[in-house]
């Protein structure tokens, strides 16, 4: 398959180069490449099995690759020291199935996005959080769109709402960079295209550079800048999503077939 490649953006707030990475032998991921821009919102698309959540992974810190590096405005994130930890508190990561306590309000879950920059006096519980922080979890959920919901548990809301709550938590970390893995895949058609004109909105208003694994080509299409489509753990294509034909992206999706002897 013919790669095709744009030049990275002049100002990328994340930079990564050359990821590789191998599971029981097996080579999940090799020679990724991936620049975000402040603002702008990069759709990574793929088969199962193609690499694009081990590529995330890596980024922040949940899976050590074997080779390879990234940075946040040139802070390293790979390199295993504490400025490599700081630096990775300026990444935030929303998931599929959504890491949020359902039992507390969304107010609460909010604020957590806060705990790396809190004294532990102040994060030993909810109770303990300062009045600005739940100020500005307020605010963060009003950006959302959730400041009337936000004193429910996160367990009575909506899966759409749900996703909305990590959003505004990414926030409240005050993230530069903002990375979804299938952040809508357990959503239907609506609660999606909102959830990602949220996070659209967001990547523009914020200036988050935003890298998102979507398994929705189209949805992919109307919401991101660019499109990064990985076949069997290398890159196939990385083009202004205008650019990418159905064809090419179609490809990402074929079953190899085995030649007879």
């Amino acid at each position: 398959m013919e790669t095709t490649t744009t030049p990275a953006p002049a100002t990328a707030a994340l930079t990564v180069r050359g990821l590789r990475k191998s599971f029981g032998g097996r080579t999940v991921l090799t020679g990724f490449d991936l620049d975000v821009a402040p603002g702008e919102v990069v759709a990574l698309l793929g088969a199962n099995g193609s690499g694009k959540s081990t590529a995330l992974k890596c980024v922040v810190g949940l899976v050590r690759p074997d080779e390879g590096r990234a940075g946040v405005h040139g802070a390293d994130l790979l390199d295993g020291t504490r400025a490599a930890a700081r630096a990775r508190t300026r990444v935030a990561m929303v998931f599929q199935q959504i890491h949020l306590v359902r039992r507390r309000s969304a107010l609460d879950n909010v604020c957590a996005g806060a705990l790396g920059r809190l004294p532990i006096t102040r994060s030993w519980s909810p109770a303990a959080f300062p009045r600005a922080l739940r100020e500005e979890a307020m605010g963060c959920l009003d950006r959302v769109g959730l400041a009337g919901r936000a004193h429910e548990r996160v367990g009575a809301l909506s899966g759409g709402q749900q996703q909305r709550v990590a959003l505004a938590r990414a926030l409240c970390q005050r993230a530069e960079v903002l990375l979804a893995d299938e952040p809508v895949s357990a959503l239907d058609p609506s609660a999606a295209e909102n959830v990602m004109a949220v996070m659209t909105d967001l990547a523009r208003t914020e200036n988050l550079a935003v890298a998102a694994v979507l398994h929705q080509p189209e949805l992919a299409r109307r919401h991101a800048d660019r499109l990064v489509g990985l076949r069997d753990g290398r890159i196939a294509f990385a083009a202004p999503t205008a650019a990418v034909t159905a064809d090419q992206v179609s490809a990402l999706y074929v079953v190899d077939q085995e030649v007879p002897a």
